[in-house]
């Protein structure tokens, strides 16, 4: 949740420490959506697993190695993980792995719903350019054309800015406020236009386009944005231009936080306020704690509402349409050549670091041990998230691990991230890195 609390992006948490993310242009791209989105998708072989146990580790080897690193994930005390990699070779490994006292609220599966938080993003970018594309709005329009009034220094700050974080805009996630929204406080419903209204209370963190700097705010705007310009609600263009045409069955946008009927979302789970207060920063609210049933030295929250998130974070999600919906984007499905290449036109995130992730326009490159990779990563109240691809589409990869908060813990944000290198590197067909195993 941007740089105070743990939330919907987790920009830090590679380096160990997780802490507070229709139709295209022309006919023959949208029907390419239906035909070809997601490339290798045909008769794969799954290897499921629930928990630990000999078969795993048996005749394949990286599956073996995968379910091991999970294993230290749980022993470092997540509650839950899911690993799903797509190899591109017409086969998928799909494993899930959970803590014993949580089986009696929920038996994790891969296949189960998860709120993906900031992998939202992703698609919206891919909205606005689709937009672009259409010529329906272009990457250099001034926030205040579409947004009269709503965004402070809305003549400078043009859509890119919004898209790649360079807008200086203060993240409203970051308002006590909101974080009783997040935490489950205030469960009451918020408007994106009241969203916008909590930054602008905030100076800017930096001038237009001086930096980078991780805010939600300008997903918000681009929401808004997004409705204006084509009269309809975000709900209904993403469900147009990316749901429906990729077969999504299993995707949708909470857009006023309620579960849609039949949704198999995942239990998840936050430390309870004793064992989250060491975790959280100083200056975080005294006595914070997550509302939900208590689970020993967790509360169950499931039930948040993520209605305060809208366009930066609100879709839920399994992680087989989470790559199916990347391998579409990256092998060109979604967006034309001109288009797609904008989106990867990245800042870097950590100026200093030849390690650090860079952003583009709704997408991140992740330089994983094994190779650069393109996605987001993803964090709500119980949910953490990372989805990537490699450049042409054919491989993919998800972890999602049923705790956010939880991996503030050092050793346990460290242990995640190893379950996500050493699934990027099985994507990759490279092996999985000394340190994860």
């Amino acid at each position: 949740m941007g740089d105070r609390f743990a939330g919907p992006h987790l920009p830090s948490r590679r380096a160990g420490v997780a802490v507070a993310v229709a139709v295209a242009a022309t006919l023959a791209a949208a029907a390419a959506l239906t035909a070809c989105a997601a490339p290798g998708d045909a008769a794969p072989r799954i290897v499921n697993a629930a928990d630990t146990s000999a078969q795993e580790s048996g005749a394949d080897p990286a599956t073996g190695q995968l379910a091991a690193v999970m294993q230290q994930d749980l022993d470092a005390g997540v509650p839950g993980v899911v690993v799903r990699v797509h190899t591109g070779a017409g086969r998928t490994i799909s494993l899930a792995k959970q803590a014993a006292w949580t089986r009696a609220d929920h038996r994790l599966s891969a296949d189960d719903q998860f709120r993906m938080g900031s992998n939202t993003k992703t698609m919206v970018g891919v909205l606005v350019l689709q937009l672009a594309a259409e010529h329906r709005l272009s990457l250099q329009d001034p926030v205040e054309k579409w947004l009269p009034g709503l965004v402070p220094g809305g003549r400078d700050i043009t859509l890119r800015m919004l898209l790649n974080h360079t807008s200086g805009l203060f993240d409203y996630i970051n308002d006590p406020a909101v974080l009783a929204r997040e935490i489950g406080a205030d469960p009451s419903a918020v408007a994106p236009r009241e969203l916008l209204a909590v930054s602008a209370q905030y100076p800017p963190t930096s001038a237009p386009g001086a930096r980078y700097g991780y805010s939600n705010t300008g997903y918000v705007a681009l929401g808004l944005v997004l409705e204006k310009a084509t009269r309809q609600s975000l709900a209904s263009l993403l469900q147009q231009r990316i749901i429906g045409p990729l077969r999504l069955h299993d995707t949708y946008f909470a857009a006023d936080g309620r579960s849609r009927d039949g949704a198999k979302l995942a239990a998840a789970y936050e430390p309870d306020a004793e064992h989250l207060a060491p975790l959280l920063p100083p200056g975080a609210p005294e006595g914070t704690s997550f509302a939900g049933p208590a689970r020993g030295d967790h509360v169950l929250v499931t039930s948040v509402s993520p209605a305060w998130s809208w366009a930066a974070a609100a879709v839920v999600s399994t992680p087989a349409d989470e790559q199916r919906f990347l391998r579409a984007l990256a092998s060109g499905a979604l967006l034309p050549p001109a288009q797609l290449a904008e989106m990867k036109k990245t800042v870097i995130e950590t100026p200093g670091d030849p390690h650090s992730s860079r952003y583009g326009l709704g997408i991140e490159e992740y330089r994983s041990p094994c190779g650069p990779v393109w996605g987001h990563t993803g964090g709500m109240a119980g949910y953490s998230s990372q989805n990537y691809t490699d450049a042409t589409g054919e491989r993919s990869v998800s972890v999602v691990t049923t705790t956010l908060f939880g991996l503030h813990a050092p050793a346990t944000g460290a242990a995640d991230q190893k379950v996500v290198d050493a699934a990027v590197c099985t994507m990759l067909g490279k092996p999985v890195p000394a340190g994860s195993r």
